[in-house]
């Protein structure tokens, strides 16, 4: 006779992270309830597994972030899995898909700041359960990213000058770079280039017709194209 097997809670957390002072910074809420309750924590919830409307753990994610941010964000990716007996004792084995999001400050500040606050990722307290290891995961996986690649972007405002771009590259490495070799490691290319065309070889930055006025010339506005780059990403 085959032996049958109790299956395991599977839950989503979110790695939400976003810009403040300079710095990339994780957001968190107090647990309410036990198990770790009054810790700060990342924004997780169970799958509903009887909920027709959730097709995916992707789903799942979203939801999550609605119900207890009110936010919907326009970069969302699947990390890493998180497992075993020790992540949460009192519930024996369980399972979590751990996710990254993406947000600008101020769209924070616009749709949730009153229920999340925000801790400087090199610098965490004790969160619940193995959300520091979670955390840490998804910052090693957006830094690598962002050495070869237009993901920085989804911290940008809608538009923004290349030397803005530049100095979130530099925020989140926390280091900071020459402008020649900014652009050729983002594959910049921007010459007399024209509103509606792309300046980098992936085509997401995609140049517009206004300008920033400053005491020098003015730089051009720059926005994100909607990406086939990045599936989950909505603009």
């Amino acid at each position: 006779m085959t032996r049958k097997f109790d299956k395991p809670d599977v839950s989503v957390d979110v790695v939400l992270l976003t810009l403040i002072d300079g710095a990339l910074h994780v957001a968190t809420h107090i647990r309410p309830k036990e198990p770790e309750a009054g810790k700060a924590a990342l924004i997780g919830g169970y799958v509903h597994v009887d909920d027709m409307a959730e097709e995916d753990i992707e789903d799942t994610a979203f939801r999550v972030l609605r119900e207890k941010a009110g936010l919907r964000p326009r970069y969302l990716e699947q990390g890493r899995t998180f497992s075993g007996r020790r992540r949460d004792p009192t519930r024996g084995f369980t399972v979590a898909v751990s996710h990254v999001a993406l947000v600008p400050y101020e769209e924070l500040v616009a749709e949730c700041a009153q229920v999340l606050s925000f801790y400087e990722v090199d610098a965490l307290p004790d969160l619940a359960f193995d959300h520091n290891e979670q955390v840490a995961d998804a910052v090693t996986r957006v830094r690598n990213k962002s050495s070869y690649s237009t993901l920085p972007c989804w911290l940008m405002p809608e538009q923004f000058t290349l030397t803005q771009l530049q100095r979130t590259y530099e925020q989140i490495f926390g280091g900071s770079v020459s402008r020649g070799t900014f652009r050729t490691r983002v594959g910049l290319k921007v010459g007399d280039v024209k509103a509606g065309e792309a300046v980098d070889e992936a085509g997401v930055i995609i140049a517009t017709d206004e300008f920033q006025g400053g005491a020098q010339r003015p730089a051009r506005l720059f926005r994100v194209n909607q990406l086939g780059l990045y599936r989950r990403a909505s603009w």
